[in-house]
C-alpha cells in the first residue's frame, strides 16, 4: 500500500549503499532458507526492506484485481505505526491502481503533490503512507501480489532503491511461490498417500472378502498371489497351492483344454467363460469358471466356483428327462388306450360278422351272408383309416409326393368345404397370386385341409366365418427358428375361424394322438395329430394360434418346390384283373402267414406261378438260383437281419432290372429312402384290395 516518504532534506543521509544492499540480500537469503511458511517468508522480506530503508512500514499482500483490493496477513511496522493487516480498497487511496494493473510500479514521493494521490492524501497520511512504493507481482500476465513500503513523511525514492526493492520483490515472490508449491505438492502427496492407503485397504478388503477366487500367476502356470477363497474352496493351504504348478490340481480330462486356454493367454488373448475342474484336498473335484487376462509377464484371473450351478443344471436336466419320460408314458398310455378302445370296436364288428357268416352257412341260410360281409369290410376299412391316421401322426405313412398347385387344390375343394360348413358359416378363400408350388402328397393335404375346416366348424356352433388363406413365405433365421424350420422359402396354408378359441392348456396338447375336447363318441382325437404328422413328414411344420373367445388360426408351412415335378398318379377306376401269361413267376416274401397266403392265392387266381419265402435269406436263396422270377413282392420289415429293401438291392445285383413291389404297413423312411425309390420299385400300403394288388402286379410285369 502507499507509504509516506522521507523529506528531501534527509535524502543525502539516506543515500543507498551498494555494499549495504549486498549484505541485506545475503541476510535475506539466509532467513528465507530457514523458513517454510509463505507468510513468514513475506514478513522476513518486509522486515529486511523496512530496516534497510528505515521506513514506517513494509508488507506483502495478495491482490483481487476485479475487486481492486489487497489482503495483508502480516506486515512489519515501526514503533508507533499501526498494522494494515486485513483487506483494503485501492480506490480509497487514489488512482494509482491503474498503474499496478498495467504491471507498473507505483512510486509516490509525496501524496499531497502526486496527482494520483492528491485527492486522497489525508487518507494516506492517516495510515502513515504519505510516501510509498507499491511494486506489483505478476504471474502469467496477471496481477496477483504486491510488495509495498510506506513512510509517514514525504520521501524521494532513488532508482537504486527501486531496483533493490524490485530484486527483493522477485526473490520474495519466488520464495513464497516455491514454498506454496512445495506445500501444495506436499498436501497433494499427503492426499495421494491417504487415497492410496484407502484404495489399498479397500482392495485388500475385497481380496480377503471376495467369494470369487482371485489370482496372479506366472506365464509358466504357477500362482504368485491368491486370495483366501482358494483355500476355502479347495482346502489346500496358500503355500501348497503356490508350490505346485496349477496343472497339478486339474482333472486329467481337462488338461488338454486348459493347455489350449493357456496357449491363448500366452499369445496375448483374453479368456472368458472357460470351465475346468480342480481337485480338492479330499479328492473331490470342483468346477471352476475362469476369466483371465495377460498383462506383461503375469496372468490375472477371476475364478468362480460353479459346482453348485452345474449340479443344479444336472438336477434340472434329470428332472426334465424324468418329466419327458412321464409325458411319454402318459402319451403311450393314452395312445394304447385309444387304440385298444377303437380297435376292439372294429374287431368286434369283424369277428362278429365272420361268426354270423359261419353260422348262416352252417344253417344253409346264405341270404344274409352278403350283409355280414359288407359289415366286416366296412370295419376293415375303418381300421385301415385309423392306422393311416396314426401313421400320419408318427410321420410313417406312405406319401406320394407330386408337384402341387395349392391354390388350385383349395379351389377344387371349395364346394365340398362350403357344403361341410353349412349355411350358418361364411366361407372366404383368399389365395395369393403367384403362389409357389410344393412337392407334397396332394391327397394328404386335402385331408389335412378338410380336417382343419371341420374342426373350425365345430368351434362355431352358433355360426361364424371361416377363412382359408394361402401365401408365399420367406423365413429368415429368426422366423424359421420360431417355427422350428430351416430358413428358406415356404408356402403357407392357413385356416382361421371366429369360434370359441382354446386356452393354452389345450393348445399344448392339441396335436397329441387321441386328445380331443369333444364328447365321447364324437371324435377320435386323431385329426390334428394327422395334420401335424403330414406337415412334418413333408419337411414342413404346423403352428396354431388361439385365444379363448377370439377364434383360432392354424397354419401349415410347406417347402417351396423348385424344378421339375413328379407326375401325379392316374386316378382310373380299377379294371378287371388281367390274366397271367405262361410261366410268369412272382416271388412273395412275407413273415406273416396270413398275408402270404392271401397274396399267393390271389396270384394263383390270376394264373401266376407263386413262390413263397418267410424271410430275406430264404428269398435271396431263390433269387440266386436259376428259377424264373418276373416280380419280387416283399414286405419291408422282415426278420432275421435282412429287411425288404436290402433283399431287393441284393436281388438286383444278381438280377439287374428285376421289378420290385414293397408291401408294408408303414413306410420306413430309412429303408425306402424318404420316398425316393429306384426305377422299377413301387410301394403298396397294407391293407389293400386284392383287385388293386392284381392291377399293380400286371402293371409292373408288363412295364
Amino acid at each position: 500500500m502507499p507509504i509516506p516518504q522521507p523529506t528531501p532534506e534527509g535524502e543525502s543521509a539516506r543515500t543507498f549503499d551498494a555494499s549495504k544492499q549486498h549484505a541485506a540480500l545475503l541476510t535475506l537469503g539466509d532467513r528465507l532458507r530457514g523458513l517454510t511458511d509463505p507468510a513468514d517468508l513475506a514478513y522476513a522480506a518486509s522486515e529486511m526492506l523496512a530496516t534497510t530503508f528505515a521506513v514506517s512500514r513494509a508488507g506483502y499482500g495478495t491482490i483481487d484485481p476485479v475487486a481492486e483490493t489487497i489482503t495483508v496477513e502480516r506486515d512489519w511496522n515501526a514503533p508507533g505505526i499501526k498494522s494494515l493487516a486485513g483487506t483494503l480498497h485501492f480506490r480509497e487511496y487514489g488512482s494509482y491502481i491503474e498503474d499496478l494493473k498495467r504491471g507498473e510500479t507505483a512510486v509516490v514521493d509525496d501524496a499531497r503533490l502526486d496527482p494520483r494521490t492528491a485527492q486522497a492524501a489525508d487518507a494516506l497520511e492517516a495510515i502513515s503512507a504519505r510516501a510509498f512504493v507499491n511494486m506489483p507481482i505478476t504471474e502469467q500476465g496477471g496481477f496477483v501480489a504486491l510488495l509495498y513500503l510506506n513512510h509517514e513523511d514525504a520521501r524521494a525514492w532513488t532508482e537504486a532503491e527501486i531496483g533493490f526493492i524490485r530484486e527483493v520483490a522477485d526473490r520474495t515472490r519466488d520464495a513464497v511461490e516455491r514454498r506454496r508449491a512445495e506445500d501444495e505438492l506436499r498436501r497433494l502427496n499427503d492426499m495421494l498417500s491417504i487415497e492410496v492407503r484407502q484404495r489399498t485397504a479397500e482392495r485388500d478388503a475385497l481380496w480377503e472378502a471376495s467369494p470369487d477366487l482371485l489370482s496372479v500367476s506366472t506365464r509358466e502356470g504357477r500362482f504368485l498371489e491368491i486370495n483366501p477363497a482358494w483355500q476355502d474352496v479347495l482346502g489346500w493351504s496358500d503355500a501348497e497351492l503356490k508350490s505346485h504348478p496349477f496343472a497339478a490340481f486339474i482333472h486329467p480330462d481337462d488338461i488338454s483344454a486348459t493347455e489350449s486356454a493357456m496357449a491363448a493367454l500366452l499369445a496375448g488373448e483374453k479368456i472368458f467363460d472357460f470351465t475346468n475342474r480342480y481337485r480338492r484336498r479330499d479328492g473331490e473335484y470342483r468346477w471352476f469358471n475362469w476369466n483371465a487376462v495377460p498383462h506383461g509377464e503375469l496372468i490375472y484371473a477371476v475364478v468362480r466356483d460353479v459346482t453348485a450351478m452345474r449340479e443344479q443344471q444336472e438336477a434340472l436336466r434329470r428332472t426334465e428327462e424324468a418329466l419327458r419320460q412321464a409325458h411319454k408314458m402318459e402319451a403311450v398310455g393314452q395312445l394304447t388306450g385309444g387304440l385298444a378302445h377303437d380297435f376292439n370296436n372294429l374287431l368286434a364288428g369283424i369277428s362278429g360278422s365272420l361268426e354270423m357268416i359261419q353260422m348262416r352257412l352252417a344253417q344253409g341260410r346264405g341270404a344274409d351272408v352278403e350283409r355280414y360281409l359288407g359289415a366286416a369290410q366296412n370295419a376293415t376299412k375303418r381300421a385301415a383309416s385309423l392306422t393311416h391316421r396314426l401313421l400320419a401322426f408318427s410321420r410313417r405313412q406312405t406319401l406320394t409326393p407330386v408337384v402341387t398347385e395349392v391354390n388350385r387344390l383349395v379351389a377344387g375343394m371349395e364346394e365340398l368345404i362350403q357344403r361341410s360348413m353349412g349355411p350358418a358359416i361364411e366361407v372366404e378363400i383368399v389365395t395369393s397370386a403367384g403362389l409357389w408350388n410344393s412337392c407334397i402328397d396332394a391327397n394328404q393335404l386335402e385331408n389335412a385341409l378338410l380336417n382343419l375346416c371341420i374342426n373350425a366348424r365345430d368351434a362355431m356352433p352358433e355360426g361364424g366365418k371361416l377363412t382359408i388363406e394361402t401365401a408365399n413365405r420367406w423365413l429368415d433365421d429368426r422366423a424359421a427358428r420360431d417355427r422350428d424350420l430351416p430358413p428358406g422359402q415356404y408356402i403357407s396354408l392357413c385356416v382361421s375361424d371366429t369360434g370359441t378359441g382354446m386356452p393354452k392348456s389345450v393348445i399344448d396338447r392339441v396335436f397329441d394322438p387321441f386328445f380331443t375336447t369333444k364328447p365321447i363318441g364324437q371324435g377320435t382325437g386323431l385329426g390334428l395329430s394327422m395334420v401335424y404328422g403330414f406337415a412334418r413328414q413333408s419337411e414342413g411344420q404346423v403352428r396354431i394360434y388361439s385365444e379363448v373367445g377370439a377364434g383360432t388360426l392354424v397354419c401349415i408351412y410347406l417347402p417351396r418346390h423348385l424344378g421339375d415335378g413328379v407326375p401325379a398318379p392316374s386316378e382310373q377306376a380299377p379294371s378287371a384283373p388281367a390274366p397271367a401269361r405262361d410261366g410268369e413267376t412272382v416271388l412273395v416274401v412275407d413273415d406273416e402267414p396270413t398275408v402270404r397266403m392271401l397274396v399267393v392265392d390271389a396270384l394263383h387266381e390270376l394264373g401266376y406261378v407263386a413262390i413263397e419265402a418267410v424271410d430275406g435269406a430264404g428269398g435271396l436263396k431263390v433269387l440266386q438260383s436259376e428259377v424264373r422270377v418276373d416280380l419280387l413282392i416283399t414286405d419291408v420289415g422282415l426278420p432275421a437281419g435282412m429287411n425288404g429293401r436290402q433283399l431287393a438291392d441284393a436281388a438286383r445285383t444278381a438280377r439287374p432290372g428285376l421289378k420290385v413291389l414293397f408291401i408294408t404297413g408303414y413306410a420306413e423312411n430309412a429303408v425306402l429312402s424318404h420316398g425316393h425309390l429306384d426305377p422299377g420299385m413301387h410301394v403298396l400300403t397294407k391293407p389293400f384290395a386284392m383287385g388293386i394288388l392284381a392291377d399293380r402286379i400286371r402293371e409292373l410285369i408288363t412295364a
